[in-house]
């Protein structure tokens, strides 16, 4: 008998464990990203900075996964399908122009040719062996951002380098 309704399932989540679990997550990114900076602008020994960064990377990890389980599978999906729609708004399209290709491609390879060409030239590179994080994470940013000029296929190129049966198939290309 069709009495007409979805055979979808809907859950109520309990809303204090979906906010005590989203509470968590957030503290699981804050934790590293307010406590290691914090902790080498402290005059400690490198060996105590670095293994009390290293204990709050591993203590994120952690609260990360107590905060899906305080959620539930329920909670976790529905966080998950609000982060993706999020990215999906403001992802980079499907396809992209000739001219936006090929700015895409030159903003992505700048920071992995400097990162080659760096080590060799740095004493000719002004304020680079005084200041590498700044070009570091100048480098970070511009390969980051050239992944949204390109667009979304160029994420299926990327990943076909790692799949053996995958081929590459030009516009005019009509073989099998």
């Amino acid at each position: 008998m069709n009495t007409g309704a979805s055979n979808t399932e809907v859950t109520v989540i309990p809303g204090w464990r979906l906010k005590f679990g989203i509470l968590i997550f957030i503290l699981s990114i804050v934790l590293p990203l307010a406590g290691i900076p914090l902790l080498t602008s402290l005059d400690l020994s490198k060996t105590i900075t670095a293994s009390i960064s290293g204990g709050l990377l591993v203590g994120a990890e952690v609260l990360g996964i107590v905060a899906v389980a305080v959620m539930g599978k329920q909670g976790y999906l529905m966080i998950k399908s609000h982060v993706i729609g999020f990215l999906k708004q403001y992802g980079p399209p499907r396809q992209v122009g000739p001219v936006r290709y090929r700015i895409g491609l030159a903003m992505f390879l700048t920071p992995i040719l400097f990162g080659w060409v760096s080590i060799y030239l740095a004493d000719y590179i002004p304020g680079f062996t005084d200041h590498p994080l700044v070009y570091a994470i100048a480098g970070d940013t511009l390969l980051l951002a050239s992944l949204f000029v390109l667009g979304g296929d160029f994420w299926d190129k990327v990943r076909a380098l790692f799949i053996h049966s995958d081929r590459v198939c030009s516009s005019g290309d009509d073989t099998n």
